[in-house]
């Protein structure tokens, strides 16, 4: 495998740790910023906004660019992003911040797979994927909670140096590493995002991935309070937590990807919205214990990005029958939907904690991912009825 992949899989490293890190820092910036938790709450549903348009809109504007020339402009603007929040005179200077590396965030991960596949032989794109998917995966176990740990320690301005200085390596060693002759992919038709946008199918599993993976983020993105203020544990122990939930979930993708492929998208999708929603539900109680709080979120970890395979894998498969001139726009537009899910369930979390409380987000999450998990057996009995697809092993 060539080096170029190493600097992809920094850049994801670093691109993972400045969206997820937010989580463990928030009490630390809402305090600091002197705003409340839930305005501060709008530094991860801005971002998840700004990742939903770039992954569309601007991968279609760049798209006839060279693909090298598009990864060091996406890196640089990321990179920019985060010195502007080292430097955030104002939480409002922070908001445009994470807006802009949010931008970058949504074209690095529509082009890199394309880039990574570029960089060896047919045979052998599918692992190149994976190596680059391993530093975001790698982010969630160690970068955010090493990042939320510098912030507690030494300000959280100094997470985002540190996440800049990441960035500007992986600029740099894709600069580098990567060669200026990449295959130049078919430029993305806005006219084929419009086809995508309207077909009922495709908008159904995109509602599923919004509302599933929303109900998720309306608890997690407050988790760091409900640790503090509720359960009893002490900032310095918020990292390590995340520590925990973050090898949960690299466990729980590896796991969700298996059953996808061994029982079919609908079945593996079913069996995870139930058990999310149940832990959800239980996190309302078990909270208030510090022993039995850890260990449903070591459950949950599991549970809340395991879906992600299911999801990808259905919306391909529909969109390879539906609209099969347009397959790529179809998966990009559902990582999209993922970050209008975070969007709306970190606002949406906000407002429910400002005139409800924390511990009112978590069962308020467990009923919106049970409406995803109704969507999920409402799609199935139509891929039953209508299509010959064979998605469904029930």
């Amino acid at each position: 495998m060539p080096l170029a992949l190493i600097a992809l899989a920094l850049s994801a490293f670093a691109i993972g740790t400045t969206e997820f890190v937010i989580v463990g820092l928030l009490p630390t910036m809402a305090q600091d910023l002197n705003v409340s938790i839930p305005s501060a709450g709008l530094l991860v549903s801005l971002y998840a906004l700004g990742v939903a348009i770039g992954a569309p809109v601007l991968t279609a504007l760049t798209s006839r660019w060279n693909r090298k020339h598009v990864l060091l402009s996406v890196m640089g603007l990321f990179v920019i992003g985060n010195l502007v929040a080292w430097q955030a005179p104002s939480f409002d200077a922070l908001i445009i911040a994470r807006i802009l590396t949010g931008l970058a965030h949504g074209v690095f991960f529509s082009i890199g797979s394309t880039i990574a596949t570029g960089l060896v032989p047919k045979e052998k794109g599918a692992s190149a994927i994976a190596i680059m998917f391993t530093g975001l995966t790698v982010a969630l176990v160690t970068g955010v909670p090493l990042g939320t740990y510098i912030g507690q320690i030494f300000g959280w301005e100094a997470t985002f140096l540190t996440v800049s200085i990441l960035g500007l390596l992986a600029m740099i060693g894709s600069a580098i590493l990567v060669p200026n002759n990449l295959k130049q992919a078919k430029p993305t038709n806005i006219t084929a995002q419009l086809r995508v946008l309207t077909h009922p199918r495709l908008l159904l599993v995109y509602a599923i991935t919004a509302i599933g993976y929303g109900g998720t983020f309306i608890a997690f993105t407050y988790l760091a309070p409900i640790l503090n203020e509720v359960s009893g544990f002490d900032s310095s122990s918020v990292a390590l937590i995340l520590l925990v939930y973050g090898v949960s979930v690299a466990v729980g993708n590896i796991w969700g990807g298996k059953m996808a492929d061994n029982y079919g998208p609908i079945k593996v999708l079913t069996i995870i919205f139930a058990g999310l929603a149940g832990i959800l539900f239980m996190l309302s109680f078990t909270a208030y214990n510090p022993i039995t709080a850890v260990v449903t979120i070591l459950v949950w970890g599991a549970f809340a990005f395991g879906n992600v395979p299911g999801l990808q894998v259905y919306v391909v498969k529909l969109a390879e029958t539906h609209t099969p001139d347009a397959v790529d726009v179809a998966s990009g537009l559902n990582i999209a939907a993922f970050n209008v899910g975070i969007a709306i369930g970190a606002w949406g979390g906000g407002n429910i904690v400002a005139a409800h409380g924390l511990m009112n987000t978590p069962w308020v999450g467990a009923i919106v991912v049970l409406v995803a998990l109704v969507l999920t057996r409402y799609s199935g009995m139509l891929d039953r009825k209508g299509t010959s697809l064979n998605l469904v092993k029930d």
